[in-house]
């Protein structure tokens, strides 16, 4: 099991073209931990941001009556990718992972299957 610092040290190690990751609450809207970013780039604006986009998903699903649960939700600009997957199991409801990648160097498929290999793996 690896604990928050080491998971997010994996996402950025072991996923090509990650810049940037966090794990966030998003009831609270608080990134309890967080990797990388730049000065461009304040990542605890994007993590805090970002609980309102799981938060409208998951209004929207409810509204909808549907009963599936996200795995992630992928957002797509001219030069990033941002990629959140929801926790579950072991402590994780109400948290997601965030990570950043550069699109220029990232395999969303891979990025996607290294971020579940790190859900499975981390300690909540």
């Amino acid at each position: 099991m690896a604990n928050l610092e080491t998971a997010l040290k994996e996402c950025l190690s072991s996923i090509d073209g990650a810049t940037a990751a966090a794990l966030v609450d998003y009831t609270s809207g608080m990134a309890l931990g967080t990797l990388g970013g730049s000065k461009d780039f304040n990542l605890e604006v994007a993590a805090a941001g970002n609980t309102d986009v799981v938060r409208a998903k998951l209004r929207t699903m409810e509204h909808l009556g549907l009963k599936e649960e996200i795995e992630d939700i992928l957002i797509t600009l001219s030069t990033q990718y941002h990629l959140i997957r929801l926790l579950k199991g072991r402590g994780g409801n109400g948290l997601f992972l965030y990570l950043v990648l550069d699109s220029s160097r990232a395999n969303l498929a891979m990025a996607r299957h290294q971020l579940r290999r790190i859900e499975t793996e981390l300690e909540v």
